[in-house]
């Protein structure tokens, strides 16, 4: 019988793909997220050198960013790339021209990012010395905060433009602030907060102060306790059975020293022309509040 002349095909050197032009694959990596096209310059040598192009990350950079501060990107990145990089980097925002608001990209999606700072917002009582005075900050990115001395009626408004916004992107907007030791008034009652978009309104029930150092050495005060006078009150005095209504939020610590608590979320469609309001109130409980610090209002990229 005659022995088979048929060879084994030899398996090929290398990917087909990677003998593609570069531009052929950058316009393919293009298409994708900033992540893919991370992930896609650890394949090999051409695969990098595509995905790092211009080509590509000019495809990421929003084409309206808004107008930032003087000196905000100096020195200038050398790629595109590194642009996107350093507009990405949440650890770092930039301030926009007039230093009251700051953005940053979301660095998986590209959508656009940001803070109103205390003085871009609406406080009711905000610019009387007796209620709220004006603080220097210096672990944030804005010059100064606002800090609460006394109140009984707690009402903090923000809004922005849809435009300045990321289309079809879903946000989830968040009070940056801090709760200082002699601070009373802000664990009870509960605040409300608000988010509007078009005519829908998501309201939740947040708390400003969280618990979890309750019941050592405290005094308690009636539940039914309505001070009419500015009380005089230690950081330790608490409320009997103040525990908290199921579904309340409450604050979590961030990574760079601040508290945050999620207000709400909305979602950005592609024709919206209007604006988002923001709010955080206690009206109602006539009880006095003091202590709390307000770095501003984030809106940012849902997860």
């Amino acid at each position: 019988m005659a022995a088979s002349t048929t060879a084994a095909a030899a398996p090929p050197s290398s990917c087909e793909i990677v003998r593609l032009p570069e531009d052929l694959l950058a316009a393919s990596i293009a298409r994708t997220t900033p992540r893919d096209a991370c992930r896609a310059a650890a394949v090999s040598p051409p695969f990098r050198a595509a995905a790092d192009s211009d080509a590509v990350w000019s495809s990421f950079l929003p084409r309206d960013l808004p107008p930032l501060a003087d000196g905000e990107l100096s020195p200038a990145p050398p790629t595109k790339k590194a642009l996107y990089m350093r507009l990405s980097d949440s650890g770092n925002p930039l301030l926009l021209a007039d230093r009251l608001m700051s953005m940053w990209l979301d660095r998986e999606s590209g959508a656009k990012c940001y803070m109103l700072s205390a003085r871009a917002l609406f406080i009711v009582w905000g610019d009387t010395p007796e209620y709220w005075r004006w603080i220097p900050l210096t672990d944030s990115r804005f010059s100064e905060g606002a800090e609460l001395r006394d109140v009984c009626w707690l009402e903090i408004r923000g809004k922005i433009h849809c435009k300045m916004l990321s289309q079809n992107s879903t946000y989830a907007v968040y009070m940056v602030f801090k709760i200082l030791d002699e601070s009373y008034g802000l664990d009870f009652p509960p605040q409300e907060a608000a988010v509007v978009i078009r005519e829908s309104k998501l309201t939740r029930q947040v708390c400003l102060q969280g618990h979890e150092n309750e019941g050592e050495n405290e005094e308690e005060v009636p539940q039914n306790y309505r001070p009419l006078m500015v009380p005089v009150m230690r950081g330790g005095l608490r409320r009997r059975n103040r525990r908290l209504p199921h579904g309340v939020t409450v604050p979590k610590k961030r990574a760079d020293g601040w508290l945050e608590m999620e207000m709400g979320e909305f979602t950005n469609e592609a024709d919206e022309d209007g604006e988002v309001s923001i709010s955080l109130t206690e009206t109602r409980g006539g009880n006095w509040k003091k202590g709390l610090i307000v770095q501003g209002i984030e809106i940012r990229a849902k997860k």
